[in-house]
């Protein structure tokens, strides 16, 4: 079985094309012997990864909102979805907005002083369609160190305000507002505060406070 494992990894690293470093899926889940892979960690395409016996991981796919339940085998990790050879592959399509989960340049480069009005209007001054998220508690990625603040910027809500300390983030990078116990409001609109930048985001309106895919209430702040 290892040679045939071991044949199948030579395989792919053949196959696999040279890509550039851009993640293409999120770990979700890591149960059992799974080398060099852990929890919330980012995969490119290209990435090889040998599950062990019993081993398994979960794998949200950043472009194609697939998510990916993958038992045993070697997995070879695509821009949409993986390869995967002598293992088990379960997938299935969730809601999530690519644009929440890699913000474009346009909205992560606004400083303090633009307004609301204008990001949510595109370049023609057309309104825009803000990045969604589905879930009511995002997973905010965001430096380590810094404040984030939540303002709501269609209706009244209390602000936020989240010192990101190291004990409260997830692998120094990530704030997870469904383990702090934080959640925001369906259907609203929202400015994430990060210094001088500002960042334009609403919650779907049948977004619930059940447990959601990460894929689906990832904001990638930085």
């Amino acid at each position: 079985m290892r040679s045939l494992i071991g044949t199948v990894v030579g395989a792919f690293c053949l196959a696999a094309p040279a890509l550039a470093e851009t993640p293409a899926a999120i770990v979700e889940d890591v149960q059992g012997k799974v080398d060099g892979i852990a929890f919330m960690d980012y995969v490119a395409p290209g990435k090889i990864i040998k599950l062990g016996p019993k081993a398994s991981i979960t794998l949200s796919y950043l472009k194609s909102c697939q998510r990916e339940t993958i038992s045993e085998g070697v997995v070879l990790v695509g821009t949409e979805q993986s390869t995967v050879q002598l293992g088990e592959v379960k997938r299935e399509k969730v809601p999530c907005d690519t644009n929440a989960a890699k913000l474009s340049e346009r909205e992560a480069n606004q400083s303090a002083a633009t307004t609301f009005r204008t990001m949510r209007s595109d370049a023609k001054g057309a309104p825009a369609k803000l990045p969604t998220l589905y879930g009511v508690a995002p997973l905010v990625q965001a430096k380590s160190g810094s404040t984030l603040v939540i303002e709501r910027t269609d209706g009244k809500e209390p602000t936020i305000s989240i010192p990101l300390r190291n004990d409260v983030m997830i692998g120094g990078k990530f704030y997870d507002f469904a383990k702090a116990g934080k959640a925001l409001t369906p259907g609203g609109s929202y400015l994430a505060i990060l210094g001088a930048k500002r960042y334009a985001f609403q919650v779907d309106a049948s977004a619930t406070s059940s447990p959601t895919p990460i894929v689906g209430r990832l904001l990638r702040l930085e």
